[in-house]
């Protein structure tokens, strides 16, 4: 991404960002006595600026303290969310006591208003909570799938999938471990990242020495995977060399065939060229020459123009990205973006997944839905 591209884009996230924020806090402001005043904008005033101060620091002098406001920074944009959904409902409310006078007069005591903040404040921190234990706790759900094509050596192929690690600060060596672990338990034949392995930039991934994490996956027919757009937003050469270093086969618009049974298509992701000034090949092109009597799998980050794959014979498409919101209710939002936002669809012979993800972006908590390893038992018939 050009410099000035990036600098617009800057400016907007941290215009709405600020903007946000500010409407919170002042709402926020009208509850607090005037005594509390003063303390109340000083934690704000921490709490706004700590994600901020965190990713800077991660690229200037990653250590603790840069840990400890990406932490801070993080939780705090889980929590903001739902202080701006309990603030515009507030704002709601009153705009129709305005107009129909339902209310106690009373409700606008300052006693009230101070009772009403701490309630809102404790929901949102219970919601957080909970929201942080469900991410820490991925789900495996399994799968299966029938495919007409025997022509292989193979009649089944155990399939685990774990797409958006988002590796970094947050996802930790200590979270990785869990989902290695998880993941080496189901005993797959292949494994395979679709995209977003690191969150953005390296540094975090290489001080944790997560890599070598990685290297103790264990699957027959290796481990593959491809970039997602949060590895073209870190920086994908580094990202891409410490991947292949550290055991992964990273596939960028590349065909490979396995075991004489099978092929893998796995595609660069969309964002190349906007970050990289990379045109990804077409699908098209990228299946010319595989022998289309075998079983083709393919990989492609976000799940865009799903009929592609259908159109040109891919048998399975695995995809992630969507999150599938991660936030209540942004899941709202992704089911009308996808046209799978998550879970498993099938169109003429192509079947699809898109999975939310086992790890998170942003706010180490999920509130609407649970982080999942996929398993697929592909049956070759």
């Amino acid at each position: 991404m050009k410099k000035s591209q990036f600098a617009v884009f800057l400016t907007i996230v941290l215009s709405v960002y600020t903007l946000v924020n500010y409407y919170i806090f002042v709402t926020g402001l009208h509850s607090i006595p005037y005594n509390y005043k003063f303390l109340y904008s000083a934690v704000y005033l921490f709490f706004f600026l700590s994600y901020i101060i965190g990713r800077f620091l991660e690229r200037k002098f990653l250590n603790a303290v840069s840990a400890f406001f990406v932490w801070v920074g993080s939780f705090w944009l889980g929590a903001m969310v739902y202080y701006l959904l309990f603030v515009i409902l507030i704002d709601i409310i009153r705009l129709l006591n305005v107009l129909f006078g339902f209310l106690p007069v009373s409700f606008y005591s300052p006693d009230y208003q101070v009772l009403f903040f701490l309630c809102v404040s404790s929901v949102v921190i219970l919601i957080v909570i909970l929201g942080y234990s469900n991410a820490a706790n991925p789900v495996v759900k399994k799968l299966n799938i029938n495919i007409n094509k025997k022509e292989g050596g193979l009649k089944s192929l155990k399939i685990v999938m774990a797409s958006d690690i988002h590796l970094g600060t947050i996802i930790n060596r200590k979270r990785l471990r869990k989902i290695v672990d998880r993941i080496n338990s189901l005993s797959p034949d292949i494994i395979f990242l679709p995209g977003d392995v690191v969150d953005e930039d390296i540094g975090p991934v290489i001080k944790q020495n997560a890599g070598e994490l990685l290297r103790t996956l264990k699957a027959k027919y290796g481990v593959y995977a491809v970039t997602g757009n949060h590895e073209y937003i870190g920086g994908v050469e580094p990202s891409v060399e410490y991947l292949t270093e550290h055991g992964l086969i990273v596939l960028r618009d590349k065909t490979v065939k396995v075991a004489e049974s099978f092929y893998i298509i796995g595609r660069e992701d969309r964002a190349s060229k906007g970050f990289a000034g990379i045109r990804r090949k077409p699908l098209n092109q990228l299946i010319e020459g595989v022998d289309k009597n075998l079983p083709v799998i393919l990989m492609d980050h976000q799940p865009l123009r799903l009929e592609e794959a259908e159109v040109i014979g891919i048998d399975l498409q695995l995809s992630g990205h969507t999150h599938h919101g991660q936030l209540w209710p942004f899941n709202f939002i992704t089911k009308k973006l996808y046209e799978v936002s998550m879970g498993y669809k099938q169109k003429g012979n192509t079947h699809y997944y898109v999975s939310c993800g086992v790890g998170s972006w942003g706010p180490p908590i999920r509130t609407g839905n649970r982080p999942e390893i996929l398993q697929i038992d592909l049956n070759f018939l």
